[in-house]
């Protein structure tokens, strides 16, 4: 079986090196806001080429944390707007709507995924206060054009970067184009902790402050609390091990690039519609390969038949979860089709070349 994601081969590349950064942490016997993660800070902020990082909890928590603080600068005020692509992962909606800010849904590009920058500008409200692209499956948002509509709007631009590390768009790179950017660092992320981990990402150092207190109990001195925080920390385990990642996650992202491009060049069928063929520069780097096709439950059983494993991202568009039930209603097609037919093929930079020329030769056996 060739499997979708093979989390174990992948972090037993690294295996040494985790394994004496975890025994670095345990005997040092400090475990949280300690030298590992004002390390991973500095070191993933420099990465990403912005001022600030702050680690949290998880890539939902980052997200949340950044609202939340433009709330607390007041910027931003209960049942205000913040204008998100329709196709996203529920995360990216759970962290407008338990701010008790609204999702302005939009419609992505049929061919990138991501959201169409030219539906923006029509939605825009006197309540709207904020865009946030999501650079879905690994390819970067036209950031430049964002950035245009929100200054003529006067507008904040928060990045959901969480399938995004490292990707860069006209030399700037995922996390350091918009006000602020939420990353996650689960597992399966080109960029993975061994549990759910996220950070923030910005150049405004007041918003870096604000963050970085309410993910810590509201505290910038213990036991003084000027804002009503949560607990949302990064611990010294996983910012050890992320800064054993973060020095290969270069050279394993161009690895899915050289795989995502033998896949296009090389998958020859009529019934599968394969990713944009111009995307092999540096602002993809193929979190996901995903095609789409119409026979999607066939194919499927298909792979699984030989040996090939595949998911869906994502079946359900957010508009239709049960727990937007006031949403059901609406329609959003280009959304709704791309939920009906995609699916994500294994890629991974430790797939070898006989598992990619396997994939391909199954793939364009389908009948």
């Amino acid at each position: 079986m060739i499997k979708f994601l093979d989390l174990k081969n992948i972090n037993l590349k690294h295996k040494s090196e985790i394994k004496e950064a975890i025994a670095r942490v345990v005997d040092s016997g400090w475990y949280l806001l300690g030298e590992e993660i004002k390390n991973f800070e500095k070191e993933f902020a420099n990465f990403i080429g912005a001022k600030h990082c702050i680690g949290v909890g998880n890539g939902l928590d980052a997200l949340i944390l950044i609202l939340r603080a433009y709330k607390e600068l007041g910027f931003i005020h209960e049942g205000d707007e913040v204008i998100v692509p329709a196709n996203t992962y529920i995360a990216t909606i759970l962290a407008i709507t338990q701010n008790n800010l609204k999702p302005v849904l939009v419609e992505p590009d049929i061919n990138t995924y991501n959201i169409d920058c030219n539906k923006i500008e029509e939605k825009i409200t006197s309540k709207t206060k904020a865009i946030m692209p999501v650079h879905l499956y690994g390819q970067m948002v036209e950031m430049d054009k964002i950035i245009e509509l929100a200054k003529k709007y006067n507008l904040k631009v928060v990045e959901d970067s969480a399938q995004s590390h490292g990707a860069i768009y006209k030399n700037k790179k995922a996390g350091n184009w918009g006000d602020a950017s939420g990353f996650s660092f689960y597992p399966g992320k080109n960029l993975g902790a061994l549990g759910d981990a996220g950070a923030i990402t910005t150049n405004d150092d007041e918003l870096a402050m604000v963050c970085r207190a309410l993910g810590n109990y509201g505290s910038e001195k213990k036991y003084e609390n000027k804002f009503k925080g949560v607990n949302s920390r990064l611990d010294e385990i996983h910012a050890a091990v992320l800064r054993v990642k973060l020095k290969y996650i270069d050279e394993e992202n161009q690895r899915r690039r050289d795989i995502a491009k033998c896949f296009c060049e090389n998958i020859n069928h009529p019934e599968i519609i394969l990713p944009s063929s111009n995307n092999f520069s540096l602002s993809h780097v193929w979190h996901l390969f995903v095609i789409r096709t119409k026979e999607r439950d066939k194919f499927q059983n298909y792979l699984s038949e030989n040996n090939i494993q595949s998911i869906i991202h994502y079946p359900i568009p957010p508009h239709k979860q049960e727990c937007f039930k006031g949403w059901n209603n609406l329609s959003f097609p280009i959304s709704e089709q791309i939920a009906n037919e995609v699916l994500s093929l294994p890629i991974s930079p430790i797939i070898t070349a006989n598992e990619v020329n396997k994939i391909i030769n199954i793939i364009n056996n389908f009948s």
